[in-house]
């Protein structure tokens, strides 16, 4: 989302005070490699989805300290003088990769490699999981619902049930995992994404009578826009609907009740009343169980709000940001791993690579510290920054075919809304 504001206090206390401890040890110089991957999926989901690097790279770009964050952190105390002329200065150097958006990871899978200083490394930990966590969550949910709708489009219409920068950011990381469209303006008008709405009840409410609503709708966008059916009574505004608008109604829409017995009820009675092509749109607290349970209602497109911005149940991926290599006070770079008890890491900086069975299927996700080049595997890392410029960019596009490929190499099962395990397993060599 683009902003003027420096992204540079979007971070934790803690990171500062590592960095005023590693520049009086003399140790912030040394070159470090973090890592971003996730222990678990959470939920019992059976894949994630790469989403919010193109958004790190935007945020990255502004991550600095001018006068005003350097003012703040004096005035609280939060760093000494030399730390706060290190940060008057900050720019990242190093170098990024990372799998592409759209693409899938599971449990362990390195999504994103941060090399540089410990200095400029450790600053950017709770920015990149800030994005990567959220976008994520959200991007993982959509495909979900996505596979349930089975073609049919998806419409993310979450904005007012979470924070207003959020829902630009779910709008773009649903969008990515294949919703058609967005009702927020916002992110059309960030990220191009297709932006679509009608009327809400209270555009009915207003009026002396739904026919006068509708009546005002259709003059002012035309016999092809999508009439809201259930203020009243269901079956009374489907007739008033098509009485006034004839075959050429483009829609009808849904809000309440039984979603599926009503669709039907609905179709039955447009069918009857010659209305043959106007579709049926459903809302109401959709998530991709209940888009799942009206597969075979007729049912032409979902609106989905709550459960889209909220990750559906599962508003976080759970990523975590680790070093997994450092410079010795000799110059050599070294493995470093944390032993904690049920939150370990594995040291080494990594090369991911994905194997296909002989009919083409993902069979495995394998992550190698030996530098060992699998000959059929498909390289998973590829450079995002160097020497502290992006070179990854691309449009939003290129992640939204890259994920509808992902998931069409996947088994069968990766599709099952059910709990479980990863649908491949995460090897090391």
């Amino acid at each position: 989302m683009t902003m003027t504001m420096s992204t540079a206090l979007l971070t934790d206390h803690y990171e500062l005070t590592m960095l005023q401890a590693a520049l009086r040890s003399g140790a912030a110089s040394r070159r470090a490699v973090f890592e971003v991957f996730a222990r678990h999926l959470p939920g019992g989901r059976r894949y994630g989805v790469v989403a919010g690097t193109g958004r790190v790279l935007d945020e990255l770009d502004r991550f600095r300290f001018g006068d005003e964050e350097l003012t703040f952190l004096r005035d609280n105390q939060v760093v000494d003088e030399s730390t706060l002329a290190y940060l008057a200065d900050y720019r990242f150097s190093g170098d990024i990769w990372g799998y592409a958006e759209g693409d899938l990871y599971f449990p362990a899978s390195p999504i994103m490699v941060v090399e540089g200083t410990f200095a400029e490394a450790v600053l950017l930990e709770t920015l990149i999981l800030s994005i990567l966590n959220h976008d994520c969550a959200i991007a993982s949910a959509a495909s979900r619902m996505r596979n349930s709708a089975g073609g049919r489009p998806l419409i993310e219409m979450g904005s007012r049930r979470t924070h207003e920068r959020s829902a630009v950011a779910a709008a773009r990381a649903a969008y990515l995992a294949g919703f058609a469209s967005t009702s927020n303006l916002m992110a059309g008008h960030v990220y191009g994404i297709p932006t679509a709405g009608t009327a809400a009840h209270a555009f009915t409410l207003l009026h002396d009578s739904e026919k006068a609503a509708f009546e005002a709708q259709v003059a002012s966008l035309g016999p092809g826009t999508t009439l809201l059916v259930d203020t009243y009574e269901v079956a009374e505004a489907v007739r008033t609907a098509v009485e006034l608008v004839g075959s050429k109604l483009g829609a009808v829409r849904i809000d309440s009740g039984d979603l599926g017995a009503a669709a039907q009820e609905v179709r039955e009675q447009l069918d009857a009343l010659g209305a043959f092509n106007t579709r049926i749109l459903v809302t109401s607290d959709l998530d991709e169980y209940a888009i799942a349970a009206l597969a075979a209602a007729p049912v032409d497109g979902y609106g989905v709000g709550t459960s889209l911005v909220t990750g559906s149940g599962v508003p976080t991926a759970a990523l975590v940001y680790k070093m997994v290599a450092r410079e010795t006070a000799g110059g050599r770079m070294e493995p470093v791993a944390k032993r904690s008890v049920g939150k370990p890491s594995r040291g080494g900086r990594k090369e991911a690579y994905r194997l296909l069975d002989e009919t083409g299927r993902a069979e495995t996700e394998l992550v190698t510290t030996s530098g060992l080049v699998p000959e059929d595997g498909i390289p998973l890392l590829r450079e995002l920054v160097r020497d502290g410029r992006a070179v990854g960019a691309e449009p939003l596009s290129a992640a939204r075919e890259r994920h509808v490929e992902a998931v069409a190499l996947l088994p069968a099962d990766a599709l099952h809304l059910a709990r479980g395990y990863a649908a491949i397993p995460t090897e090391f060599a």
